[in-house]
């Protein structure tokens, strides 16, 4: 007898376990607005090569008929020095919360992403309120390097993509010797970059428009349907006289 022939959960709340079915993940009505992209870069040069490949990137997406948006890292404050209120801060989350879509496009400094990168996600709350910003959007990562091709950049991107609770999609870019893409008005030249670049996008569009009227069922966790089940049978519990 294999010992999982027993097929009893007694340390599951039963109540609150879902079986997925194809039904559950049909859609009830579909969106009729354009997917919305908020695309991140993570340098504050004013030749910034991240900047141009973000930029590159927004015109593929508004060509494939997505709303963007690209937020402008100059002036947020480091992540912890102000209040939350700060009209920089507000404005990321808001976009956060608004997107269903993200870009994440950072320099490879030291190894890894820039500060100027890591402080926007660090700005971005799990959770905010009964919502979360982050959770069950789409994210595409990408990196420019000034030498040889690298992932270190993207590789720690995706990492924080799982924590932030998002759906990374599988391809990605890395463009070595970014310096040498770019023209002088900061559009990028045709090579293998671009079109890598633009499969990205594709791809990232692509899942957006599968994923982004599912999020909230593919994002529902037993963990949290216990808490709140708990939370609710202890708010509605009748009070205790203590004599």
């Amino acid at each position: 007898m294999n010992t999982y022939d027993d097929k009893s959960l007694p340390a599951f709340a039963l109540n609150q376990i879902d079986i997925p079915t194809p039904e559950k993940l049909a859609i009830p009505a579909h969106y009729t607005h354009a997917p919305r992209m908020l695309l991140l870069y993570g340098s504050l040069r004013e030749r910034s090569f991240s900047r141009f490949l973000t930029e590159e990137a927004a015109r593929i997406l508004l060509h494939f008929g997505a709303e963007v948006r690209i937020f402008d890292p100059r002036d947020l404050p480091i992540a912890g020095s102000v209040d939350e209120s700060h009209p920089k801060v507000a404005e990321l989350r808001a976009l956060s919360m608004w997107s269903e879509g993200q870009v994440w496009c950072s320099p490879e400094r030291h190894g890894t992403i820039t500060a100027v990168m890591k402080n926007q996600i660090d700005w971005i709350p799990l959770e905010q309120g009964a919502m979360r910003p982050s959770q069950g959007r789409t994210l595409a990562v990408m990196q420019g390097s000034g030498g040889s091709q690298s992932f270190n950049t993207v590789n720690t991107m995706r990492v924080l993509g799982r924590w932030m609770r998002m759906f990374t999609i599988p391809n990605q870019s890395s463009v070595a010797k970014a310096y040498d893409e770019f023209d002088a008005a900061g559009r990028m030249k045709p090579s293998p970059y671009y079109d890598r670049l633009f499969d990205v996008m594709e791809e990232l569009y692509k899942f957006t428009l599968l994923l982004r009227e599912r999020s909230d069922y593919l994002t529902d966790r037993y963990s949290e349907r216990k808490q709140r089940h708990l939370a609710e049978q202890q708010s509605t519990a009748p009070a205790v006289d203590v004599i």
